[in-house]
């Protein structure tokens, strides 16, 4: 009995959008704030455009996506795995809330989580053995984020200018903030809430920073 190959199912819209929409949550973004870092029409992956006027499916194109791509630091690999089900096979990571995780012996001195009192969350692969997350409270850092939100940090992943990260300062302070600017001597840091001052502190002030790479609202 000769054996049939097996059917190959095509790839869909669905799941190629679905893909850049997991891909945006894994850098803190929105598909709009996705789509302005990759130096795109900030309208360019917004769900009203995925669909013409008359009816007609509306796909991405392989620039846009290699853009993304390049301003997550993502690969080709990590984007095929986002798409479908693949995506949200996930990894358990530490968790803890984000008042708690400003008490002593949570990280080591790497900004690695360390210690006990440590719950646990599984989430979407970060491919990073150190990364973390934590639960907001409060409404310090409304809007981008809200309490019962769930960041994910990862220690291991470059930062760039633009990115939101999460800083732990020499003297035991905990911030989430937008990184404005960084050079050798300082750190210039803006307040995800508009009613919150930006900081600027001295690099010497900072015992480590990660960047905050996905987030569950």
């Amino acid at each position: 009995m000769v054996k049939q190959p097996k059917a190959v199912r095509p790839l869909t819209h669905g799941q190629v959008w679905a893909a850049l929409d997991r891909l945006a949550e894994r850098a803190g973004l929105s598909p709009s704030g996705l789509a302005k870092r990759a130096g795109l029409d900030p309208t360019t992956f917004n769900k009203s455009k995925r669909i013409t006027g008359d009816g007609r499916e509306r796909w991405p194109s392989t620039e846009s996506v290699s853009k993304a791509l390049a301003a997550t630091n993502a690969s080709i690999e990590t984007f095929v795995a986002l798409i479908g089900d693949g995506g949200r096979t996930g990894q358990a990571v530490p968790m803890i809330g984000f008042e708690q995780a400003g008490t002593a012996g949570l990280f080591d001195d790497s900004g690695f989580p360390s210690g006990k009192g440590w719950d646990e969350v599984a989430l979407p692969a970060i491919h990073d053995e150190h990364a973390y997350a934590l639960e907001i409270e409060g409404d310090q850092m409304k809007p981008a984020y809200r309490e019962g939100d769930i960041i994910v940090i990862s220690p291991g992943t470059p930062i760039r200018r633009g990115d939101r990260v999460v800083l732990r300062t020499a003297g035991g302070e905990m911030l989430v903030k937008e990184l404005k600017r960084r050079s050798a001597r300082t750190l210039e840091l803006g307040s995800l809430n508009p009613e919150l001052a930006d900081r600027i502190l001295d690099a010497e002030e900072v015992a480590w920073i990660a960047r905050i790479v996905w987030v569950r609202q």
